[in-house]
């Protein structure tokens, strides 16, 4: 393995990881590492393996947001829900460093879902909520593990 080869490497760990951390730009760091690695290798197998990567990404990224949102669909969780969590995670984000991503989306779904639904339905509303977060999270990760394996099919076809 060359030194450009092992960089991308780091570069595809770090974006793996962020899809884990949601503060870096997980997938996109991934297909960038492999984009990287298309254009100094060079040659039609690299570039070939550059595009099945970037459809198996893309591929995820349609089903990260259609599988979960079809379930929060059908347990009558309106999409504003999702929105009001986001926003409170970002500001909870700077609030409290690290955890506070986490900590604001679960406090602005829990108040969005006591404002629509009362203090009965709120809680399992939102433990259903961090169901489709964390799977919106698997998919998301699947799919860049199998561009990873992919673009290591590619490395030892080069």
């Amino acid at each position: 393995m060359t030194a450009a080869e092992l960089i991308v490497a780091l570069v595809i760990a770090v974006g793996l990881v962020g899809i884990l951390v949601p503060v870096l730009p997980g997938s996109i760091l991934v297909v960038a590492g492999i984009l990287g690695w298309a254009v100094l290798v060079g040659g039609p197998t690299a570039w070939a393996v550059f595009a099945v990567a970037t459809a198996v990404v893309v591929a995820g990224a349609v089903v990260k947001y259609v599988v979960p949102g079809r379930n929060l669909q059908v347990a009558g969780i309106p999409a504003t829900t999702q929105w009001i969590g986001a926003l409170v995670g970002v500001v909870g984000f700077f609030v409290v460093p690290v955890v506070g991503l986490f900590l604001g989306f679960v406090l602005g779904v829990y108040l969005a879902e006591l404002a629509r639904v009362g203090s009965r339905q709120a809680w399992p509303s939102t433990v259903h909520s961090l169901k489709a977060v964390g799977l919106s999270i698997v998919i998301e990760l699947v799919a860049a593990l199998g561009a990873t394996a992919v673009w290591a099919y590619g490395v030892l076809a080069t």
